[in-house]
């Protein structure tokens, strides 16, 4: 029952609590791999990728990624080895997750947007043998940003570019596998050991606590978390499914690709973000299941003003933050949810009352998911219908972050319930318990589905010559949900550092784009809290009264 050969670094759930999942059907004994090879053994025929460049089979996916597994091994990798990845959305990504996962290499799922800073901690903090990237990205180099951080992560000996016309020292993927046969490619990914209880993907935690915490996910636990999602949102191998987020996020991963492909159904790709590529692939494939945030609307309501007929094929969408309004727009159904790297999932479901489809966010995937709400900083429970911190343990569920020690003795409880940080309320509606989501206990910015630690911005900000002190929140945005604003108290005699020039400055210090102030705003001193903490709400609250003073004068 126990991990055949653990990493260290790794924390495990204990042999009794396996052996308790495994004996009342909660948690499956086989793994992820074997799972998707099955899938694909049973749908070769059909339609597993929609893409630009046409349609690509279950048995085409099948043969593509044995080659990429063997052609990875060939290299001198081994199972158990760290993989970075570092690309944006297409099909040669999806087809380099599942050749990793053949070969037992463990995918670590870094974001495209990251840079120096964020690549050369994780890479080294994980040991990193390869590195996973874009060729092809007209906004950055990837392949010169990889072959430039093999100096900061001594154990890259690979860089293997997906697509693009490659550089001298790395890898194209087309070359890797291009003279490999199937058949030897199969025997070679037949002979991999397998163990359901072992890691099989390292997703990244969204930075509330600095750079991204390594999230360790079990073959069997994300199987189960894939399947449950299955089940509950009643995909179907006629399903066409569409999620144009990062499919490196797990929230893709998880609740779209990975449970499309398990189910036999159809992943489309657009070719971009733009709204005429939507239109394109809702043209070409006709989705049947939209997923995406409150962020990605406008340019769903612009694909559909282009092509109006593509509505007609929806049957629902997922929208963690917008189902109420996707609802109430199209018609269709539309299901709200919470979710986490971490593992825990919430979900509204077909057939549940009004009242939980427009005000909450569901209710957790598995009957044995443990939910409670505690008083913040505490382990006691709040009465009913009171703001509570969530905490929560189950089988799909983070057990401790992966070498990093210090942080798991704040995430977790003596009884090993994992703190997200989020604040919930129970409801219970029609004799289950829902949640509706009330916030955060932690300092973050939310920008569009991408939780942006506010200390780590202020370390970065208050590197600039001009800045004696800064604070930074996020203020209102009503595309983003937030967007990073920037209070600074200035050294003597300096002057206020314009948005450019600051985002300049957090370039080059390799802080990812994403988490660049978007505004900047000169502050005499930083307020404080009675205990002598910064006064996040008294900035917050200066913030909007700004924004509302400013759309009054417009």
């Amino acid at each position: 029952m126990n991990v055949r050969d653990p990493l260290p670094g790794v924390i495990y759930p204990r042999e009794e609590q396996l052996r308790a999942w495994v004996e009342a059907g909660a948690l499956p004994t086989r793994t992820l791999v074997e799972a998707l090879s099955a899938s694909f053994a049973a749908h070769s025929e059909s339609t597993a990728l929609a893409t630009p460049s046409g349609d690509v089979s279950y048995a085409e996916l099948d043969s593509i990624t044995d080659r990429i597994a063997a052609g990875l091994l060939g290299l001198g990798l081994v199972p158990l080895e760290r993989v970075l990845f570092q690309a944006g959305n297409s099909p040669e990504l999806i087809y380099a997750v599942l050749g990793c996962l053949k070969a037992g290499l463990i995918p670590v799922c870094t974001l495209a947007a990251h840079r120096e800073s964020e690549i050369g901690y994780l890479g080294r903090h994980v040991d990193a043998s390869a590195h996973i990237v874009d060729g092809d990205d007209p906004k950055f180099d990837l392949e010169a940003f990889a072959a430039g951080m093999r100096a900061e992560i001594p154990t890259i000996r690979h860089i293997v570019s997906l697509r693009g016309p490659g550089q001298t020292g790395t890898i194209r993927l087309a070359a890797l596998i291009g003279g490999i046969d199937r058949e030897e490619a199969r025997a070679t990914v037949a002979g991999v050991p397998r163990d359901p209880f072992q890691v099989a993907v390292f997703q990244l935690s969204g930075g509330t606590t600095g750079v991204p915490k390594v999230i360790p996910r079990m073959q069997n636990d994300y199987l189960l978390n894939a399947e449950l999602t299955i089940e509950t949102l009643g995909y179907r191998p006629d399903d066409v499914m569409f999620m144009p987020m990062p499919m490196i996020h797990n929230a893709s991963m998880i609740c779209f690709w990975l449970p499309t492909l398990l189910a036999g159904a159809t992943f489309a790709i657009p070719a971009d973000m733009t709204p005429s590529s939507w239109a394109d692939s809702f043209a070409r494939s006709r989705p049947t299941f939209v997923g995406l945030i409150r962020a990605l609307m406008p340019r769903l309501e612009a694909t559909f003003e282009l092509l109006p007929s593509a509505l007609a094929s929806v049957r629902a969408f997922w929208a963690p933050d917008a189902a109420q309004v996707l609802r109430s727009r199209y018609g269709k159904p539309a299901y709200a949810m919470f979710g986490m790297s971490e593992g825990m999932n919430l979900y509204c479901r077909e057939g549940d009352p009004d009242e939980a489809l427009d005000w909450t966010v569901g209710r957790p995937l598995s009957p044995f998911d443990e939910v409670r709400l505690v008083e913040p900083g505490t382990e006691r429970e709040v009465a009913p219908g009171e703001i509570g911190e969530m905490i929560c343990r189950g089988p799909y569920t983070l057990r401790g972050y992966y070498n990093a020690p210090e942080r798991n003795l704040e995430a977790f409880t003596s009884e090993g319930f994992y703190k997200p940080g989020d604040l919930m309320v129970e409801r219970v509606i029609a004799g289950e318990r829902y949640y509706s989501f009330a916030g955060r206990t932690k300092d973050v910015v939310d920008r569009g589905a991408e939780k942006i630690n506010c200390e780590e911005v202020e370390n970065a900000v208050s590197t600039h010559p001009a800045v004696a002190g800064c604070a930074v929140v996020g203020m209102p945005d009503p595309v983003l949900g937030e967007r990073v604003c920037a209070f600074v108290v200035l050294r003597t005699g300096a002057l206020l550092p314009q948005v450019p020039e600051m985002q300049a400055h957090l370039r080059s210090l390799g802080l990812a784009k994403f988490k660049w102030p978007e505004r900047i705003e000169a502050i005499e001193e930083l307020p404080l809290t009675k205990v002598g903490k910064i006064d996040k709400a008294a900035l917050r609250s200066n913030i909007v009264a700004l924004l509302e003073r400013s759309r009054s004068a417009a």
